[in-house]
């Protein structure tokens, strides 16, 4: 992995937001309490506002020293220059990315439940894979719950792991405490009634 990154703390993936100037500023508000990663994520919006979007967040996030990773479209991210995407099992073959993004590139792989398959991922190109659902997910309801004990199995492999799906700065500390390098959060941080608060919350969990 590249060593530019820190990979310990909130890493913040975006919400369904349509309207690019209001992301911009949600966004912003996040990464200024301290979410050390971006993921830009619109499953609602086609390519031209994905594109779009993606390319304002871009600055923001060079400005703030946080890493833009694009969620499912490494060939978005290799368009705009982003820092890296992140791929679950339908959206492309990693070693086709990681030889299209660069050495230099985070490229994550979403792993489920299965240990397999975060081996497979390495292997493949990944330099972090994410577990999860933990907890129930109020973005992805039906998800495939994960247990603890793979952030400890999966320590072995040597890349940075991500905890994802129903965490919150309650229940967040334990999977921090098991072997979770990033918790990966949605709702829990831009639906809060204080995002940057909400982001300085989870943040503590690695205190």
């Amino acid at each position: 992995m590249s060593r530019r990154w820190p990979a310990r703390g909130l890493y913040a993936i975006t919400p369904d937001e349509r309207d690019t100037a209001r992301l911009l500023a949600r966004v912003r508000a996040v990464v200024d309490a301290g979410a050390c990663w971006l993921q830009y994520r619109n499953k609602t919006a086609d390519d031209r506002l994905r594109r779009e979007q993606a390319s304002a967040l871009l600055p923001l996030c060079r400005a703030a020293g946080v890493p833009l990773i694009v969620n499912d479209d490494w060939r978005l991210a290799a368009a705009i220059g982003a820092d890296g995407a992140h791929l679950g099992e339908d959206d492309g073959e990693l070693g086709e990315a990681r030889a299209a993004l660069g050495s230099d590139a985070l490229l994550g792989a979403s792993c489920y439940a299965s240990l397999e398959r975060a081996r497979d991922a390495v292997t493949r190109g990944a330099n972090y894979v994410a577990f999860g659902a933990f907890f129930p997910s109020p973005t992805k309801p039906h998800a495939r719950r994960a247990c603890p004990t793979l952030l400890q199995a999966s320590a072995a492999l040597g890349v940075p792991r991500v905890a994802i799906g129903g965490i919150t700065p309650d229940n967040g500390r334990a999977l921090v405490a098991a072997g979770a390098d990033l918790l990966a959060v949605i709702s829990g941080v831009f639906d809060a009634p204080d995002p940057a608060a909400a982001a300085r919350a989870y943040r503590r969990c690695f205190d």
